[in-house]
């Protein structure tokens, strides 16, 4: 999939269920011809039967709708809940359906993690959300923050190339001998909605197993005044580290916003790992404690910003499909940084010094193996178990 830059976009950034889900499902009520949708996670609580309601109100009054899943992220999804969607005609598919094994899902790897939305090939959301109850803030204490951005304008025609070409994998593979067929251009129908550039990143293991992580390193070595990322899980590759590090030396404000309060306690202690060294260089550490931290974002300057499903850890950065949509917009970067301005400043505890506490004999040894590590792991991703993952109509499953 190639895809380019293009000018005349409108973006509305959308933070948490709260702004997100009412978005999505209104657009669904108001599309006439056709929905497509990926998601990670589908549950079956209130959010993801609102969802249900809506994509069977849509598809029983005439509009094409598509829904992918994974099927590690999504895997109790009910026969009855199922039957119901392909009742009214949803079609819905399972990328990778999961094994279970003694009750243990397998297959763990190389997850479809994106989240996309397009509606009539006119209008696209991009971003981290799920479809849950635990991205609303009466899910209680574990409720998650996150970011998605809804779009309008001469990108969406990529978004929407993409989505429909992410369909067309055959549900049973085959080897493939002859050249892959290209995807056809933009034909540049859509008018521009607003003043924004932007350009849709995807990360898959073909033909474009870097993209999204070489956006956000050419961003950093262009970076004069500051970055601002927040992002779930944070242990980036050595490449992505050197660049925030050569950017707080030569005077960025450099700013991370990782979790305080994770979801899973491995993640804050491998990103912990990372700190000494981060600090030395004068980059600014801050921890958001008031609930999981779910997203995935960053600005750079007044110009560049990111939203998507890709996390900054190795298996978003060398294993899972994701998508992320890179702006330049200075009202988007307004936007966004008086969002992580009010994160930084009011919600997030900012680390000074090494949380892990005073050096022992053993963390000069655990701290080069993680630096080895996070240097070649996209080199040993390749040497992972791997399969070719399959897209099956969950009619297939029952």
């Amino acid at each position: 999939m190639k895809t380019r830059w293009t000018q005349g976009n409108a973006l509305t950034l959308l933070e948490n269920g709260e702004a997100f889900y009412p978005a999505v499902f209104g657009a669904i009520r108001q599309a006439r011809r056709e929905v497509l949708l990926e998601t990670f996670i589908w549950f079956d609580d209130k959010v993801g039967r609102e969802l249900r309601a809506v994509l069977i109100a849509a598809a029983r009054r005439g509009v094409q709708v598509d829904v992918t899943i994974d099927g590690y992220g999504s895997p109790d999804l009910s026969d009855e809940f199922v039957a119901g969607l392909a009742e009214a005609g949803v079609r819905l598919h399972v990328f990778d359906p999961c094994l279970r094994v003694m009750g243990v899902r397998l297959q763990v790897l190389r997850r479809m993690h994106r989240k996309i939305v397009v509606i009539d090939g006119e209008r696209a959301f991009v971003g981290g959300i799920n479809y849950s109850a635990d991205h609303l803030a009466d899910f209680g204490p574990q409720a998650k923050q996150d970011y998605a951005v809804e779009v309008r304008g001469p990108v969406v025609e990529d978004i929407h190339r993409f989505a429909h070409q992410a369909l067309q994998q055959p549900a049973r593979w085959r080897p493939r001998w002859w050249p892959r067929r290209r995807a056809p251009a933009a034909r540049g129908e859509l008018a521009e909605a607003g003043s924004a550039e932007a350009l849709f990143v995807v990360r898959d293991n073909d033909e474009h197993p870097q993209d999204i992580e070489r956006h956000y390193r050419a961003a950093l070595r262009t970076a004069q005044r500051e970055v601002i990322i927040a992002n779930a899980y944070f242990f980036p590759g050595y490449r992505l580290l050197r660049e925030l590090r050569r950017a707080a030396k030569r005077g960025v404000r450099v700013s991370l916003i990782l979790q305080g309060e994770p979801d899973m306690a491995i993640v804050t202690l491998a990103a912990r790992l990372l700190y000494p060294p981060l600090l030395k260089a004068g980059v600014e550490i801050y921890e958001y404690c008031e609930r999981p931290l779910h997203g995935k974002v960053a600005l750079v300057d007044d110009r560049w910003a990111t939203v998507g499903s890709s996390n900054l850890d190795p298996l978003s950065l060398a294993l899972n499909l994701e998508a992320n949509l890179v702006i330049r917009d200075t009202a988007f970067n307004a936007t966004l940084r008086e969002r992580l301005d009010e994160l930084r400043q009011r919600r997030c505890q900012r680390i000074v010094s090494d949380p892990m506490g005073a050096r022992t004999w053993w963390r000069p040894l655990v701290s080069g193996l993680v630096y080895h590590l996070v240097r070649h792991f996209p080199g040993w991703a390749r040497w992972l178990p791997a399969h070719k993952p399959l897209l099956v109509p969950a009619k297939e499953l029952s």
